[in-house]
């Protein structure tokens, strides 16, 4: 049931509508990563405290945890473009909201938290719509590694411009103008869209309750082991190491003694690990294993921190930074892959929100964790802590997701066989 086969990292832009996606999805995530860059220097400026950070991430991520399951039952069940071009509208709104407030000088830090929590319900039902919208607009199932790693390389290199980017306007301009360009940002997607050439799937006529379609996706999980185990690792990662860029902007104004621009140049460096790390994906060859790829993109990113922890030469730190950004991106984006290439199209939208519901649960719980350890024992051992955790957890799933494989081969077609019996009972 793999489908992965030889990739051309290019292959997905055979297709138009995906060409269309990808580009307005690059200026809208070029705006985001700005947005995200203003609004932790601006409260760590407002507090000079990380924990107050970790409180404002927790406030954007956790809302996320608690309505994605949701939202991918409303992709499964709703037109998904529809879904996508109300969340732009309501994004817009936010990131307008935050620049008046900043621009006139009412800004406060209960006010970031309000309007990042009501981001997070947006993303909710934007992201799950939005990634089970990418097998739609490709031209054939080959393509979707190929338009997966795209889609990641298209987000890092975001990650790696819009920092930069943002260190330098907040220099000149101020923050308040970050959010006016992320506002504009929007306007992208929804002329991406529009654009688009597509053939509205007609959803069955469902009479079933969200939550009893919520709990199919969980009992279809649970007949793909496989899978489940993914989704596990990646949780707690996301809980113990994932959230170490919660104690960036604490390196850059006080292990480095920068200022925004230096903050923007670590996160830059750890944007370029990212894109390194979805172009070796997308060049991947035909029956390369993913767990595989998913253990090792642990260790990378675990030996990255490991290394940043104490390194206070700036350059061998964005070396270091590089290599925590190319495993970070290439854990997740292997996950994703897993997932979408093995799950059934009937729940691809409600597999993919699992997906997201883990980690989107774990970030924001563990940013709040590190933020506060970090005020006990300082930010150079809270990273050390959590790139030796890395380590541990890629050992221990290394172990199960391979002794399972082994342990009990699967049937390719049995399982196909068993997972159609499952979809019609339900």
């Amino acid at each position: 049931m793999n489908k992965l086969s030889n990739i051309n990292a290019f292959q997905a832009f055979k297709s138009t509508n995906y060409t269309l996606y990808f580009f307005g999805r690059s200026v809208s995530q070029l705006g985001t990563w700005m947005q995200r860059t203003a609004v932790v220097w601006v409260v760590y400026s407002m507090t000079q405290s990380a924990f107050m950070l970790g409180l404002t991430i927790f406030a954007e991520q956790f809302p996320s945890f608690l309505f994605s399951a949701l939202g991918g039952v409303a992709a499964d069940r709703y037109n998904r473009y529809k879904i996508i071009q109300i969340a732009q509208i309501l994004s817009l709104i936010q990131a307008s909201l935050l620049a008046f407030l900043v621009m006139t000088g009412h800004q406060n830090i209960w006010s970031f938290l309000i309007l990042s929590a009501f981001l997070g319900i947006i993303n909710a039902y934007d992201i799950p719509a939005r990634q089970s919208m990418i097998n739609e607009v490709i031209t054939n199932d080959e393509d979707l590694p190929s338009a997966l790693s795209l889609t990641a390389a298209m987000a890092s290199i975001a990650k790696l411009a819009g920092p930069a980017l943002s260190g330098i306007i907040i220099q000149k301009f101020g923050a308040g103008t970050c959010f006016l360009i992320n506002a504009a940002s929007f306007a992208a997607v929804m002329g991406s869209i529009s654009m688009m050439k597509v053939k509205v799937i007609q959803k069955k006529s469902n009479k079933k309750g969200t939550f009893t379609e919520l709990a199919e996706g969980f009992r279809y999980l649970r007949t793909v082991p496989s899978i489940n185990l993914v989704i596990i690792m990646l949780s707690i990662t996301g809980f113990l190491i994932l959230p170490y860029d919660t104690l960036i902007p604490v390196y850059a104004k006080e292990i480095f003694k920068g200022d925004a621009k230096t903050f923007g140049y670590i996160s830059s460096f750890i944007g370029i690990g990212a894109v390194l790390g979805t172009v070796f994906l997308a060049s991947l060859k035909k029956g390369a294993s993913m767990r595989s790829i998913l253990i090792l993109s642990t260790v990378v990113l675990s030996i990255g921190l490991i290394c940043f922890s104490y390194t206070t030469n700036f350059y061998w730190s964005m070396f270091f930074a590089t290599l925590t950004g190319l495993g970070g991106v290439a854990q997740f984006t292997t996950c994703n892959i897993i997932v979408q290439s093995e799950v059934v199209p009937e729940m691809r939208s409600r597999a993919i929100s699992i997906l997201l519901t883990a980690i989107f649960g774990m970030l924001p719980l563990g940013s709040i964790f590190i933020g506060f350890l970090s005020e006990k024992i300082g930010a150079p051992k809270t990273l050390l802590l959590e790139g030796i955790s890395g380590i541990l957890i890629a050992f221990i799933f290394r172990n199960l997701l391979f002794k399972k494989r082994k342990t009990k081969p699967v049937n390719e077609q049995l399982l196909e066989e068993a997972e159609e019996q499952f979809i019609n009972k339900i």
